[in-house]
This record gives C-alpha cells, sequence and structure tokens, in this order.
C-alpha cells in the first residue's frame, strides 16, 4: 500500500468568514489528511505528522477517527506545543491573522520512521515550523517526493501575535531539497525579491506578472526543483516545469463554483491533491494541477470536512470544471 505523509501543523482556528460566520475547527493539515481519505482510505495510508499540546491530543485524533486509511501515530505531543490562530476574513481571499500558540518545528527525527513514503506534503503556515535540516534528511535517506508550501518561509509571526508577511530571503538553501514548490500569487511575489528597493516598491499586485513568475520558476528549476505550482485564484494554477530540457509552463484553469462558503485550508487541500496525483502519476504535474485545483475548489463548499468527495466524483468534478450546487 502507497503512504503518503502529509506534514505540518494542526492549529486550533477562530475562524471569521467574509460573510460573518463564525467556525472554531482544527485546520491545517487536518484538511488534506480527511480530502484523501474521502477519495482513496482504503486504497493508501495516510500519514499526518503533527506537534501538538497534550490536551488538544485526543481531541485532534477524534477529528480523524470514522476516516478509513489514517494512521495517527505520527501526532506527538513531546513538547507540549502546539498552534492556535485566529483568522477574520476581510474578503473570500485576504484575512487578518493572530497567532497564540506555536507548534515545536518538524525535525528529521520525527521522519525517521516514514522513509518509504512515496510523497511528503510539507505544508507549514509560519517560517520556523519546518526544519531545513527535515528536508535535507530526506533528500540523503528517502526516494519520496518532496511538495512544499511556500506559505511557511513567507509568514512571520510577530511578537505581538500578528501574523505578517515576509520575503523569503534564504530560498535558494531550500530549493535544491523541495521537487515540488507550491504558493499562491502573493507568496510567489515575497519568493521573487530584488536586491534593492525604493520605498514604493514594496506594493503587492493581484494581478500575476507573467514574465516575473517565469523567471522566478526558471530560478527555481535551475536549482533543483522539478516543478513549480502557483495558484492565481480564480483562474486557476500555473504550473512549471521542463520536459526534455525544455522549459514549459501551463495554466490549469479553476475548478468553476458557484458559491464560496469557507476559503480557510484551500490551499492546504490544494497541496494534498497534488500529492495525491503525484502518489499515482509522479511526473505529471499538471494532472497532479488538476487534484489540487478540484480538491482546493471543494473545501470553499462548507464548513465541515463533508464537502471532501470519493475520487470517482473527483474525477468527474476535474472532467466537468465545475462544481454542481447542492
Amino acid at each position: 500500500m502507497k503512504r503518503i505523509a502529509i506534514v505540518g501543523p494542526i492549529p486550533r482556528d477562530h475562524i471569521i468568514t467574509h460573510t460573518g460566520d463564525q467556525i472554531q475547527k482544527w485546520g491545517c493539515v487536518t484538511h488534506p489528511v480527511i480530502a484523501l481519505s474521502a477519495m482513496a482510505g482504503k486504497k493508501i495510508e495516510i500519514i499526518p505528522v503533527s506537534h501538538l499540546r497534550a490536551v488538544d491530543k485526543d481531541n485532534v485524533k477524534e477529528v480523524f477517527k470514522g476516516y478509513s486509511g489514517i494512521n495517527t501515530k505520527h501526532l506527538t505531543t513531546k513538547n507540549d506545543q502546539g498552534d492556535i490562530i485566529s483568522l477574520r476574513f476581510v474578503d473570500m481571499n485576504n484575512r487578518l491573522e493572530r497567532q497564540t500558540g506555536f507548534m515545536d518545528p518538524i525535525m528529521p527525527e520525527d521522519m525517521k520512521a516514514l522513509l518509504d513514503c512515496k510523497v511528503f506534503v510539507f505544508i507549514p503556515i509560519s517560517d520556523y515550523e519546518i526544519s531545513l535540516d527535515t528536508l535535507k534528511f530526506l533528500k540523503k535517506k528517502s526516494k519520496g517526493i518532496i511538495i512544499f508550501d511556500a506559505h511557511g518561509p513567507t509568514t512571520a509571526c510577530l511578537s505581538s501575535g500578528e501574523r505578517q508577511r515576509k520575503f523569503w530571503i534564504d530560498r535558494d538553501q531550500w530549493l535544491p531539497y523541495i521537487d515540488v514548490l507550491k504558493m499562491n500569487l502573493e507568496e510567489a511575489q515575497a519568493s521573487w525579491f530584488k536586491k534593492e528597493y525604493e520605498t514604493n516598491d514594496f506594493a503587492m499586485s493581484e494581478d500575476p506578472n507573467r514574465e516575473e513568475l517565469r523567471k522566478f520558476a526558471m530560478h527555481c528549476l535551475d536549482r533543483g526543483v522539478k516543478c513549480v505550482c502557483i495558484t492565481v485564484d480564480s483562474r486557476g494554477c500555473l504550473v512549471y516545469r521542463k520536459e526534455r530540457g525544455k522549459f514549459k509552463e501551463d495554466l490549469v484553469p479553476a475548478i468553476k463554483v458557484s458559491q464560496v462558503i469557507d476559503t480557510t485550508g484551500c490551499g492546504d487541500s490544494f497541496a494534498g491533491g497534488v500529492g495525491f496525483g503525484l502518489l499515482h502519476k509522479p511526473n505529471d504535474y499538471v494532472a497532479a494541477a488538476r487534484y489540487g485545483n478540484a480538491l482546493g475548489a471543494l473545501r470553499t463548499q462548507g464548513k465541515t470536512f463533508a464537502v471532501f468527495k470519493s475520487q470517482a466524483e473527483t474525477d468527474e468534478i476535474i472532467r466537468q470544471g465545475f462544481i454542481k450546487s447542492s
């Protein structure tokens, strides 16, 4: 049975949606783990890897109870630390964040029993949560595909608890140890920076500068990354890779939805979908991005994990290109 590890925090989230609804739930790693269980839990082993507060461990395990294929043995509480986060959405895609609890970093020893996993999906949400030594360890000891979400290294947690976007200054130290680099447009801009800035240069753009994104992607591919996936909101996902030595770029269209209820966990779900695709077709990055788009779109359709579908239903959503309203 193929094994896939989903690695990162499981924060206790308090969310106020863009429509004013209040939601409390466990976030990040829970989304792709349950999405993959809904899709193929009887055919694959899904392993969440996270550090938790001791008081939260039983509650987190209860969330996974009843879902097939999930191995919870790698949810640990050694240092009694875990993430606690408040999110207030100002619109569908932008939110204000505050963090009041902090998971200790995932280290190489957390991964020693998982070297036979075919895919590792790292979804940090802050810059301290995954150590570089962990990726180096896996590159040396495992043949598994390493998917890494740039949300972590482009997000800082200030001493006030405020969470803010930051430049990924040490990016090139990480790239040789990443196979698939996943990010959104804002994170891409925080990962591709100038050598010097004027004061008015720091504004983020909501419209993708395709030429600059190509330069960034080529920079990553030249340093060992095999694929760069950049999500561009409702437009879909830009997929960059090399085929027979030639640079390739595709825009994989988004799955259309008629309504958006909650976007929390969309990026995490996307990363899990990419991991699922590569678990079955390790070199088909476009097909993997389609699964990413599908799981990200499904995540928007409700407040609970009931939004996720079987593989057959997910495949049909990909074929049709939209999700029917229930």
